[in-house]
């Protein structure tokens, strides 16, 4: 059986960040450093991206999935390169109507080995601004 601390040290390696286990689930975020305000306000809170696994199976997979904060002008380049490695968009929607810029939050999952997940995700972050 796969153990779940140990996938989870690799999952953060290959993305750059800690990921932190709880029961069954791995979790991380990592924080996009944006410029944006809600009714013209400075916003800093929920502008990670939430990265997360679950349900570690005996083969090594697990359910994999992440939330991606996006500037409406990085949505083609990014589900472009989620095209090209292969993971799959499940949603595309906003959080905030008041939000300048109009940020957008991209789901994606997959069912393979969370490091596996993790490099597609992480060649796929390369096209994002920082």
């Amino acid at each position: 059986m796969a153990d779940i601390q140990q996938v989870a040290e690799r999952f953060g390696e290959i993305l750059g960040a800690e990921a932190e286990v709880d029961g069954d689930m791995a979790e991380m975020e990592i924080e996009r450093d944006l410029k944006v305000t809600v009714q013209g306000r400075p916003f800093k809170s929920e502008l990670s991206m939430e990265i997360h696994f679950e349900a570690l199976e005996s083969d090594g997979t697990a359910l994999n999935h992440a939330e991606i904060v996006l500037l409406p002008e990085e949505i083609p380049d990014f589900t472009r390169a989620l095209g090209k490695n292969d993971l799959t968009i499940t949603a595309l929607h906003n959080h905030w109507l008041y939000a300048e810029p109009s940020i957008k939050y991209l789901h994606i999952q997959s069912v393979e080995k969370p490091e596996e997940f993790a490099q597609k995700l992480a060649n796929s972050i390369k096209v994002l601004k920082k």
